[in-house]
């Protein structure tokens, strides 16, 4: 932000940043795949489902018409906050959980199950969006649902495509790969392990996914062994120091000319973001848990951080017909805040009402 007003930074330095932002949205999504138990998910499936169901929806589709119908914004922008506002920051709850060391209870469970949902929907809501955003800005085309319809039918056919060979890649090639890693020292290992990723992340691409995406399901092969690629030495400096340029991008790219104008935008979108993961996984989750622990998994939903902004970010790309400044910077605003209130929330309801955590 400081940039726009007094350049600090060259074209060669803004390339460069841009570079680096692009490795560090890899590495982000690689490990967001790599920590996705799915085996263990589907077994828990019945406990999570109607949470997760309950607080995509009283996210989504309050933040839609808020944003259609009142501000008056397009259809793809409106589409692009929705989808945002959907996912959840697993990290920053889930380190207030297991410093009081309540990650291993039924609470503690259900919470990572559904953030780990909302974090594969969104990525699958932005992989959708992103196929059909283009066709939806030329609205005015005779044929436009058809096209779309067809559109809805080769992503689908792509994506069923993508996770099947993932599947017999993980079920069949995974438990060599990781021997490989395991028998070959640093810094070896980890370039082999980059390597790998960036040839999955790449095939991906290839077949119309954003490259971001690839790396999702990249490290969505290797999530069968996880500890087989964690415990490498080489893997977590290798995300500690590329993932903070994706968020320096980020903040490179508001422009503070919109800061004003974001505000009301922002402050609506807040509301919505606070109020949907609350009532829409707290409601849900009375089934099994009292108020205290509902309240408590709903609060723990509430941060908005790396997949929400990883959305923003890919519509950003596509330019001011998909993500404006100001619903750019608005999204940014509802990041800051939802990622600074809710660990006091947490550590409040953990602190005040043990029982909460189930």
């Amino acid at each position: 932000m400081a940039d726009d007003t007094w350049p600090l930074v060259s074209k060669d330095g803004v390339a460069t940043l841009e570079f680096l932002g692009s490795i560090g949205l890899f590495v982000l999504l690689f490990r967001v795949g790599l920590e996705s138990d799915l085996p263990s998910l589907v077994k828990k499936l019945p406990r999570s489902i109607p949470v997760w169901l309950g607080d995509i929806f009283l996210s989504g589709v309050p933040a839609y018409f808020l944003c259609d119908y009142y501000f008056g914004l397009e259809l793809v922008p409106s589409l692009f906050v929705s989808v945002a506002l959907t996912a959840t920051s697993v990290g920053i709850s889930a380190d207030i959980w297991r410093e009081s060391s309540a990650l291993n209870t039924p609470n503690g469970e259900t919470f990572i199950d559904v953030a780990e949902l909302d974090d594969l929907s969104g990525i699958a809501l932005l992989a959708l969006l992103l196929a059909i955003a283009p066709l939806l800005k030329a609205g005015t085309n005779d044929h436009l649902l058809q096209v779309t319809v067809t559109t809805l039918g080769v992503f689908a056919i792509k994506l069923i495509g993508v996770l099947v060979a993932c599947y017999f890649i993980a079920k069949y090639g995974e438990r060599h790969l990781s021997q490989l890693l395991r028998k070959t020292s640093d810094p070896d290992s980890i370039l082999i392990l980059v390597g790998t990723g960036i040839i999955f992340a790449t095939l991906a691409a290839l077949m119309g996914f954003s490259l971001a995406i690839g790396a999702l399901f990249a490290g969505l092969i290797f999530s069968r062994d996880p500890k087989a690629v964690k415990l490498e030495s080489g893997f977590l400096p290798l995300n500690s120091f590329f993932a903070p340029f994706f968020f320096v991008l980020i903040g490179f790219e508001i422009d503070p000319n919109s800061l004003q104008s974001a505000l009301s935008l922002g402050g609506a979108l807040l509301i919505v973001a606070i109020l949907g993961k609350v009532i829409g996984a707290g409601g849900p989750a009375l089934m099994f848990s009292g108020w205290a622990g509902a309240a408590l998994i709903g609060v723990s939903m509430v941060p908005r951080a790396e997949i929400a902004m990883v959305i923003v970010q890919q519509g950003r790309e596509l330019g001011d017909w998909a993500v404006p400044p100001e619903v750019y910077s608005s999204i940014m605003l509802v990041s800051l805040v939802t990622c600074m209130i809710s660990p006091f929330l947490i550590r409040w309801l953990i602190r005040n009402y043990p029982h909460s955590t189930g």
